[in-house]
C-alpha cells in the first residue's frame, strides 16, 4: 500500500481509530550532511539536505494498524490558502 505524503495543507488520520497525532513512521531517506568535529573529535550535523525520502509504513500509536492512514486537512489550512491567494 502507498502511504499517503504529507504536506503543508494535511495531516494524517488514521481511518480505525481516528488517531491524528501519533504515528510511527517507518522511512527511508538519501541525506547530505555537513558535519562540523570540534578539536575533541565530537561532531555535530549543522546542515542536512533531503536528496531523497520514501515513507515505508505508517503505524498508528493508538490501535496498532498499520498503514491505514488517510490525508485530511489541517484546521485552518483553507483559511491560510484563501489569504495566500488574496494576499
Amino acid at each position: 500500500m502507498t502511504v499517503p505524503a504529507l504536506t503543508a495543507e494535511t495531516r494524517w488520520r488514521c481511518t480505525l481509530c481516528g488517531n491524528l497525532t501519533r504515528f510511527d513512521v517507518t522511512r527511508t531517506a538519501r541525506v547530505t550532511e555537513f558535519l562540523h568535529f570540534d578539536l575533541a573529535g565530537e561532531s555535530k550535523v549543522e546542515e542536512t539536505q533531503v536528496l531523497s525520502e520514501t515513507i515505508e509504513t505508517v503505524r498508528c500509536r493508538w490501535c496498532n494498524a498499520v498503514d491505514q492512514v488517510e490525508l485530511v486537512a489541517r484546521p485552518g489550512a483553507e483559511d491560510a490558502a484563501v489569504e495566500a491567494e488574496q494576499g
